[in-house]
């Protein structure tokens, strides 16, 4: 997994995507979190798709979100907005979070949170 991180190739980041679709929720919510730290557009379909599945655990779900917001297109923050109404309250929040970690990726800001 981390080989294919360290890649971060078109090639490598679709070959993690196929984790999301395991049966161990553990192990898709970590491909979707190192799919957040390669920030790889070519992941944005995969992290999509797990998004929208209502079947799959919430906190895999939630890791896409947190994913599409560190890739921070408009693809991104649209698909973000479409679920801050989510029956889940994990997803809906992470939405949230993702959208403001879009407007910062977008922005001029050194740091995430200023105090």
């Amino acid at each position: 997994m981390f080989s294919l991180r360290d890649l971060n190739t078109p090639e490598s980041a679709l070959a993690l995507t196929s984790g999301l679709k395991t049966p161990s929720s553990l192990f898709s919510h970590e491909i979707a979190f190192v799919l957040g730290q390669m920030q790889n557009e070519t992941t944005i379909p995969a992290l999509i798709d797990c998004l929208s599945d209502s079947t799959q655990n919430e906190m895999v779900r939630h890791e896409c979100a947190e994913a599409l917001g560190a890739i921070a297109n408009e693809e991104c923050f649209t698909v973000l907005r479409k679920y801050l109404n989510d029956d889940k309250r994990v997803v809906r929040e992470s939405c949230e979070i993702a959208l403001d970690m879009c407007e910062y990726e977008v922005s001029s800001e050194f740091q995430y949170a200023i105090v």
